[in-house]
């Protein structure tokens, strides 16, 4: 469930939800120092390659925990690391990113798109750095701002991806969990020409247009998320989830004839499902 990227509503009511839990709550410090882990699972509906109108059911899952002082998250398809155990107000977040980019690597519904020849699995490694900070509507919220960076080391796209991004999550009771997120994406040249140019071959094949993508920024995209709890408490059992995110492809990416002609700038997410805390 990219993030979606996936996490400033929330502000508005944050502190006065938390004042109606009657129950002592457990300090920040508390919440922060104790090892976690949690498994989420349901459903999700994404475009059916990126630029697509089409879109198309799969199964979703994730995973966020910590251990001695280590996090670890899932989003999308990547497992994001943060080697830096942050503690008070203000908190580094640095660590690792692994996952894959599935982009048109199968069947396309669009008849006309999927003439156009399968592009490879990408597997994308880099890392994240950014800065946290805590307590500012309520003691447990959190704005993060980071930048990730991810290259291609496999036979795919072969380039990298820079993602500025800005979240924040607060919990607004002991049941209720919420954030918004807002990111985008920019890309290299060979990027652009890899999943959005058409080739003179390519056009031969799809009658579609010749068209050279040139790269810069891809896409701005804006996530929400909502976790509510099913066991009285977010940090302990059963929860159900939704999570849902809107992007828009600009530039030579919207104009591309496989977004212009065959789909859409405008891209959605949608995911549910239920998870579970211990």
């Amino acid at each position: 469930m990219r993030y979606v990227s996936l996490l400033a509503l929330a502000a508005c009511c944050s502190a006065p939800a938390l004042a109606q839990d009657q129950a002592p709550l457990p300090t920040p410090e508390e919440i922060n120092s104790a090892d976690s882990f949690m498994i989420a699972g349901g459903g999700a509906i994404i475009p059916d390659y990126e630029g697509s109108d089409d879109y198309k059911l799969i199964p979703a899952a994730a995973i966020r925990g910590k251990l001695s002082g280590i996090s670890f998250s899932t989003r999308g398809t990547y497992l994001y690391v943060d080697v830096v155990n942050g503690s008070g107000k203000v908190d580094f977040d640095v660590g690792p990113i692994a996952g894959v980019r599935l982009n048109r690597t199968g069947k396309i519904k669009d008849d006309v798109v999927n003439l156009l020849p399968d592009r490879k699995t990408a597997i994308e490694v880099g890392g994240f750095a950014g800065v946290s900070f805590k307590g500012l509507t309520n003691p447990y919220d959190s704005l993060g701002v980071r930048l990730d960076v991810v290259k291609d080391v496999a036979s795919a796209h072969q380039s990298t991806i820079f993602s500025p991004n800005v979240e924040f999550s607060t919990p607004l009771s002991r049941t209720f969990y919420a954030g918004a997120s807002v990111s985008a994406d920019f890309v290299s040249n060979r990027f652009a020409d890899y999943y959005f140019s058409i080739s003179p071959a390519d056009a031969v094949l799809s009658g579609l247009p010749v068209f050279n993508a040139g790269g810069g920024m891809k896409n701005w995209k804006l996530g929400m998320l909502a976790n509510y709890s099913l066991s009285g408490d977010l940090r302990h059992g059963l929860s159900v989830f939704g999570t849902g995110a809107y992007s828009r492809l600009v530039g030579d990416f919207k104009r591309s004839p496989i977004v212009s002609a065959r789909g859409s700038a405008s891209q959605w997410l949608g995911a549910i499902g239920l998870a579970y805390s211990f």
